[in-house]
């Protein structure tokens, strides 16, 4: 068991600017498990229509988490589920550091409206957002008790990341996407990171928000009292992105420029 730093998000917004994640795993650190190790895997298509959330659940996945409220404004209960695959080719004996045996499955995201009619709709269907695991040295992605997680608030979908590595890398991060189901698709309005290299006292903060153009950034120290100074930008006038757009979550660009526009 490791000791490790926690983040405590409730004194600063979670944000960062972007890090490049490919650089932060580092091939040839003992330990990790190399990409091509992971098997290949084949996502299924998710139904169109179910009664419920279980009927959303191909073959051969399970329903890892459930969460409901209104994504459209109808007044009925919507449904977000994260769904696992469940295939032991995709456990791996792991002899190095990390557990025994190393989970590879990949998880994909599923958003369903209530029809009028009775039963759920499907409008997403994801499976890049959330990244597949490929090291058994990094927690897992959605960790709740460290910052990830999936959950409907305030008629939005938000989808937080986090980021730690037992070997390989010093940095760690919450990452947090923000999205509203407008014109037929669940639209990115917000994006927050927070990051930390573990072997120094500082950390960033980056929050977006993309309905106002607006975006700050700002560098703290974990030894300081209150609130690091914001820098504010100005974000291009650009449309929203769709979920499907963004991709790996751990590798999106916010777009922030570097200085005031």
């Amino acid at each position: 068991m490791h000791m490790k730093w926690r983040a405590n998000p409730a004194g600063w917004p979670s944000a960062h600017r972007h890090l490049l994640f490919a650089a932060w795993v580092l091939p040839f650190v003992p330990g990790l498990a190399p990409a091509q190790d992971i098997p290949e895997v084949s996502y299924p298509a998710v139904v169109e229509q179910a009664a419920d959330a279980a009927g959303f659940v191909p073959e051969g996945w399970r329903l890892e988490q459930t969460s409901d409220g209104d994504l459209n404004g109808d007044g009925r209960d919507d449904l977000v589920l994260v769904l696992k695959m469940d295939a032991a080719a995709n456990r791996i004996d792991n002899t190095a550091l990390g557990p025994d045996v190393f989970d590879t499955n990949p998880r994909m995201l599923v958003a369903a409206l209530a029809e009028d009619s009775g039963g759920y709709r499907r409008v997403l269907a994801d499976h890049a957002l959330i990244p597949r695991p490929y090291s058994p040295n990094l927690d897992d992605f959605l960790w709740e008790d460290e910052g990830g997680g999936v959950k409907v608030e305030e008629g939005a979908l938000r989808v937080s990341l986090h980021m730690w590595a037992s070997a390989g890398t010093w940095f760690t991060s919450n990452t947090s996407f923000t999205f509203r189901y407008r014109d037929g698709c669940f639209r990115l309005v917000g994006y927050d990171q927070w990051s930390r290299h573990r072997a120094g006292d500082v950390f960033t903060t980056v929050s977006a928000n993309y309905l106002a153009r607006r975006a700050w950034r700002a560098e703290g120290s974990i030894s300081d009292e209150g609130e690091p100074e914001r820098i504010w930008l100005r974000l291009k006038k650009q449309p929203l992105r769709c979920l499907e757009d963004v991709g790996d979550g751990l590798e999106f660009d916010p777009g922030l420029p570097s200085v005031e526009s």
